[in-house]
C-alpha cells in the first residue's frame, strides 16, 4: 500500500518498521513540544479551573498549532487573548490525545510493522495528528505558501533539509489518502 486504502468500516495502511518508527518518533516529539507550554491537568475538576495562557506561544511551531483567533482591528490582541484563555487547554488536550492515539496504533503493530486498520474514530485521531505533524514540519522548514513548498522540492540532494522535506511530503500523502478513504 502506498497510503491509506478503504477498508470495511474505515481505512487501512501497511507500515514497515521504519515508517512506523518515523511516525512514532514524530508523535513523541510533538507530545514533548505540547508539554512545553504546560502540563495537562489529569484531575477533571481541577481542569475546569485551570487557566490557559493568554499570550501566544513563543515557539513558532506552537504559534502555528495555536494561532491567534483574531488578526485585525484594535481589539484583536485582547480578543485573541480571551479566546486563547478559554480554548487552548482543550485544544492542547485534543492534540495530545490525537498524537497518543497515533503512537498507540503504531506501537500495536509490533516489530517489523504490519497492516493497520482504522475505524472512523481512529481515523479522526490520525487526521488530527497528521495535520499537526505536517504543520510542525512546515513551520520548521519555513513553508508558509505552496510556492515555499515547491521551492523545497528543488533542493540539491545534499541539502540537510531533504530528509525532512521527504517526510513532510509523505505526511501530506498519508493525510490526503486518509481523507479520500473517509469521503463518500
Amino acid at each position: 500500500m502506498e497510503g491509506f486504502e478503504p477498508f470495511p468500516g474505515g481505512a487501512a495502511i501497511r507500515l514497515g518498521e521504519s515508517e512506523a518508527g518515523i511516525l512514532h518518533g514524530l508523535a513523541e516529539q510533538l507530545l514533548d513540544l505540547l508539554a512545553s507550554r504546560g502540563e495537562h491537568v489529569e484531575d477533571p475538576i481541577a481542569a475546569i479551573f485551570a487557566t490557559a495562557p493568554s499570550e501566544p506561544p513563543e515557539d513558532p511551531v506552537l504559534a502555528r498549532l495555536f494561532p491567534d483567533a483574531y488578526d485585525a482591528g484594535d481589539d484583536a490582541r485582547e480578543q485573541s487573548a480571551e479566546f486563547r484563555r478559554f480554548t487552548e487547554n482543550d485544544l492542547r488536550t485534543r492534540k495530545r490525545d490525537d498524537a497518543r492515539a497515533l503512537m498507540a496504533d503504531v506501537d500495536a503493530l509490533g516489530p517489523g510493522g504490519g497492516v493497520l486498520s482504522l475505524d472512523a474514530e481512529d481515523s479522526r485521531h490520525w487526521l488530527g495528528a497528521l495535520n499537526d505533524l505536517r504543520l510542525a514540519l512546515a513551520t520548521r522548514l519555513g513553508i508558509e505558501t505552496e510556492e515555499d513548498a515547491d521551492k523545497l522540492y528543488e533542493l540539491p540532494p545534499d541539502d540537510e533539509r531533504v530528509p525532512v522535506v521527504i517526510v513532510y511530503s509523505w505526511l501530506n500523502m498519508l493525510q490526503d489518502t486518509l481523507v479520500e478513504t473517509m469521503t463518500p
